[in-house]
């Protein structure tokens, strides 16, 4: 799946949450000086700018099918690689990478499989392939109330629970099929603060991702009254969201 929404709409929808989880997963996956790191499924950078920031940007390659966040990567990490490709296709040289990452991406993937097997394929023997994806089988996305409410009022509402690695154990199991050893899994937890209601609000008005694009296929009734129940199951803050995402890493 490509996001093609302006990289600055993605940032205030799900950089807010995306950039703390990322240097959890960094801190998590041991990244230290003298790794060579390949973030797959970029976006506009969150997990690049920490990995640029440990490892410099000769270090770092990111790719993303999205020529907005391709981008945008290009102009706010300069010296770091910035291709546009799917992850099912990535267009690098087999055993290059000492960590391959995809943070909140498995769950977008055309071909989970064909996606994490090229991950993998790049990675160097004994190098790391890692994964993770917010937790929306147990409601602990930093997604789960709005969707929560939007489901209620529209039962067709696609609310990520049945996508892949949303569910505990699934990033393990699509390690293993990969081909990866010494599978470790875990969940790393955020706690993000949005002042007032209208600041937790605001991004999901403008049209990113699933929970986006479902609310913004609805009537500007219909919208309201998403917004005024979520505003009744919230309060008009702060807002604190605890979010959590299962993460799982894996040896070639």
């Amino acid at each position: 799946m490509s996001f093609q929404v302006a990289p600055t709409a993605y940032d205030r929808f799900m950089g807010r949450y995306s950039r703390p989880l990322a240097v959890e997963f960094a801190d998590w996956l041991g990244v230290r000086a003298g790794q060579r790191a390949l973030d797959v499924g970029s976006g506009p950078g969150a997990l690049t700018e920490v990995l640029t920031d440990r490892l410099g940007s000769a270090s770092v390659v990111a790719v993303d099918p999205s020529e907005p966040f391709v981008a945008a990567i290009r102009e706010r990490l300069p010296g770091v690689t910035a291709i546009q490709a799917s992850a099912e296709q990535l267009p690098l040289a087999d055993e290059s990478f000492d960590i391959v990452a995809a943070q909140l991406v498995v769950q977008f993937m055309t071909d989970p499989l064909a996606g994490v097997s090229e991950l993998r394929r790049v990675t160097r023997p004994g190098g790391v392939v890692a994964l993770n994806v917010w937790d929306f089988e147990g409601a602990r996305s930093p997604l789960s109330a709005f969707l929560r409410v939007l489901k209620k009022l529209e039962p067709a509402t696609d609310d990520e629970t049945d996508r892949t690695g949303a569910r505990r154990g699934q990033l393990g199991v699509l390690l293993r099929d990969a081909g990866c050893r010494d599978v470790d899994e875990s969940e790393l937890s955020v706690t993000v603060t949005s002042p007032t209601f209208q600041d937790w609000w605001e991004p999901y008005t403008l049209g990113v991702g699933p929970a986006g694009s479902q609310l913004a296929a609805l009537s500007p009734d219909r919208r309201l009254e998403v917004r005024e129940r979520c505003r009744e199951a919230l309060g008009d803050g702060p807002i604190h969201t605890l979010a959590t995402a299962w993460v799982a890493r894996g040896v070639r």
